[in-house]
């Protein structure tokens, strides 16, 4: 039996898309283990003054996404609250054979990622109202996609580790992978996929509290090329909202993972570290 909570304020302006991406992002934690989501049960946050049918269309975009995602929400708790919140506490299960872990990673195997980066950015633009429309579309789209797919590649093709990527955002979730398995890595920065309009948003400024705090808390185990901007360094640490997976797996298996991205390599026993390249 696999257990995992997650709840949020909203990252996006519409209520449907929100609850959707609240959902996707709660079993998420499930998949990056391998496993199944069966069960779920609603939590929510609402100031007794929000209009009601603010939090019907909520709800009915996360039952929505439940229901592609094959769990059903079979309950929940809803408190007044001065700000709205919204997520999902999630049951499902996983084959005692077939865990994917954290913690094994080994030198050589190749670092991948199934969806772009620069959600945190992006969400941070909307709220601000200097998103584009187009980004708005992107981004959505992608916190919205269920990494049900790629995690069914990824048990397939026998990966070693995995973990979504979320709050510590790539270099956060990363550095814990590493640290389990004892392993160090390099990263390419020019592989990492990152959503368009999201370099030029953190140049202005435009980035959450929480990747900031992610670059203060992770900074002493990144080492980056001096050739690597500050504003790219910024957005490998920023911090997702229902991100993609990062998996760990032997190179010759690569091929069987769906929509993913080589970003990287495990390097050598060590010290957790991990190395930025051009």
């Amino acid at each position: 039996m696999v257990q995992t909570v997650d709840f949020f304020t909203p990252v996006v302006d519409d209520p449907y898309d929100w609850g959707a991406i609240a959902v996707a992002n709660a079993v998420s934690d499930v998949y990056a283990m391998g496993g199944k989501p069966l069960l779920g049960l609603n939590l929510v946050g609402w100031p007794r003054e929000l209009d009601h049918a603010m939090l019907g269309r909520l709800l009915e975009g996360g039952a929505d996404k439940a229901e592609e995602a094959g769990v059903s929400i079979i309950g929940g708790h809803t408190i007044d609250d001065q700000e709205p919140k919204y997520g999902m506490a999630v049951t499902g299960t996983v084959h005692p054979d077939k865990i994917v872990r954290s913690s094994g990673a080994l030198p050589g195997m190749s670092l991948v990622l199934t969806k772009p980066l620069g959600t945190g950015i992006a969400s941070s633009a909307i709220k601000q109202q200097q998103a584009s429309p187009q980004l708005i579309k992107a981004a959505t789209a992608t916190m919205v996609a269920l990494n049900r797919d790629a995690a069914a590649a990824m048990v397939e093709a026998r990966a070693a580790a995995a973990t979504d990527v979320t709050g510590f955002g790539l270099m956060g979730h990363l550095h814990n992978m590493l640290r389990l398995s004892g392993v160090s890595a390099e990263v390419s920065a020019s592989a990492v996929p990152v959503l368009d309009e999201v370099v030029s948003l953190a140049e202005r400024g435009i980035v959450p509290g929480g990747s900031r705090r992610n670059e203060e808390f992770f900074k002493d185990f990144v080492s980056f090329h001096d050739s690597i901007s500050k504003v790219i360094r910024t957005v490998l640490f920023d911090a997702q909202t229902s991100g993609g997976l990062l998996i760990a797996i032997d190179p010759g298996r690569v091929g069987d993972l769906v929509s993913a991205t080589v970003i990287g390599q495990i390097t050598e026993a060590g010290s957790a570290t991990i190395r930025v390249s051009p």
